[in-house]
């Protein structure tokens, strides 16, 4: 993949996460805040302060993600964007993390 290939699929997934967390906040009732600064996401969560961070790293052409649970590193393969350790799927793993943080259920879809 090209470094622009990668550049607009990193910045449609990371538009992705941003709106799917917002609806998924609204849906459950958690008060979180996104905001994007360039490659970089950063969700809040109001009640109790944590963070979550997406963001893109160009020259290994990976999505990383940090929270709570720890720092990930997500690599494109066969169209999905799968854990460079253990294979997960990037749209479970923010889930995961986000509902964890949250204190309730969060789904987020790409």
């Amino acid at each position: 993949m090209s470094e622009s290939e990668f550049l607009a699929a990193a910045e449609a997934i990371l538009n992705a996460i941003e709106t799917g967390m917002e609806d998924a906040g609204e849906t459950a009732d958690v008060d979180l805040e996104c905001s994007r600064s360039g490659n970089v996401l950063e969700i809040e969560f109001i009640d109790n302060g944590s963070k979550m961070i997406v963001n893109t790293q160009a020259p290994m052409q990976e999505i990383w993600l940090a929270a709570r649970g720890g720092g990930f590193h997500y690599r494109q393969r066969e169209g999905r964007w799968l854990d460079t350790r253990d294979g997960s799927e990037l749209f479970a793993a923010v889930s995961q993390h986000a509902s964890a943080q949250a204190g309730k259920t969060l789904i987020i879809t790409p």
